[in-house]
């Protein structure tokens, strides 16, 4: 993977520690634009994604033209999946990183030279891929979608409705965490993090694909109109709902900065902290692992 390997010294670490640590005591957190309290932010997100989820994926693919699947083949490809992986993905309620990871999981088994029936079943019995989501409304649609994709009845896809904040997994359980679009929308970042950190194995992996800054001035210009006046219009049109978009173009512009998420990476305990930026920055891929 490109992108810059941060290793933050103390006085830099410790001084993002204390930043971060300033805001959350404030008792207010940031939902768009607005300031709220921040035990209310996590139902008020709930209520966007509630509003959204049936036009979730048509909406994807209209507001980045179709590029969302290029950038979340890509996230897949560095996580590696294998054959009996245990995998979270956080989130990901409609299932879209969790189906591509059961599909390279599979798509290995079947290239195996020394594939036998026993082989598949054993990796039908301890593979596991965990889509864990706060919406509840966004699990129902990946579970409808799995069921369209013949899924439906697979033992190594669950489901689970929880907290990212507050997983119920246990301790060193995880293979790998992967987490796309969703980190900005939870209430205390660091604590996410340090979740993510917790139940992931010594040598997995943590990936975050997430929407982030672009800094080139005149590519800025045009993403920042396409993404203020185009994109809230466009949900208004197709999914008659101005302010639900309105709100996630607003995130983005309020979760921190490439560099300044990689150091809250590294805070909550991950080495090796990587990132590349796609499209100049309007994507990133944060890496780091457990060790």
């Amino acid at each position: 993977m490109r992108g810059a390997l941060l290793r933050a010294a103390t006085g830099k670490a410790l001084r993002a520690r204390w930043i971060h640590s300033e805001r959350s005591s404030s008792g207010v957190a940031n939902f768009g634009f607005r300031e709220v309290p921040e035990d209310e932010k996590a139902g008020m997100v709930g209520a966007v994604f509630s509003s959204v989820a049936s036009n979730y994926d048509l909406m994807n693919d209209i507001m980045s033209g179709g590029l969302h699947r290029l950038w979340k083949d890509r996230l897949v490809s560095e996580l590696q999946p294998f054959p009996g992986m245990q995998h979270l993905d956080v989130a990901g309620g409609t299932g879209d990183i969790a189906f591509r990871v059961l599909d390279t999981i599979y798509s290995k088994e079947q290239r195996s030279p020394q594939k036998k029936e026993v082989n598949e079943k054993e990796v039908v019995d301890e593979t596991r891929v965990y889509v864990c989501d706060i919406n509840a409304s966004m699990l129902d649609v990946g579970r409808q979608r799995a069921k369209t994709r013949g899924l439906g009845e697979l033992p190594s896809l669950v489901w689970v409705e929880g907290d990212a904040e507050a997983l119920t997994f246990a301790d060193d359980s995880m293979d790998g965490y992967t987490i796309a679009f969703g980190i900005r929308n939870v209430t205390h970042i660091d604590k996410a993090l340090r979740e993510a950190h917790r139940v992931l194995k010594r040598g997995g992996r943590f990936l975050c694909l997430e929407l982030s800054h672009v800094e080139t001035p005149i590519f800025k210009q045009i993403y920042d109109f396409y993404s203020f006046s185009v994109i809230p219009a466009i949900g208004q049109m197709v999914a008659k709902d101005r302010n639900s978009y309105q709100y996630l173009v607003e995130s983005i512009r309020k979760f921190p900065k490439q560099d300044d998420f990689a150091r809250m990476i590294i805070n909550a305990g991950f080495s090796n902290v990587q990132y590349e930026n796609l499209v100049q920055g309007v994507v990133a891929i944060h890496s780091g692992f457990k060790l």
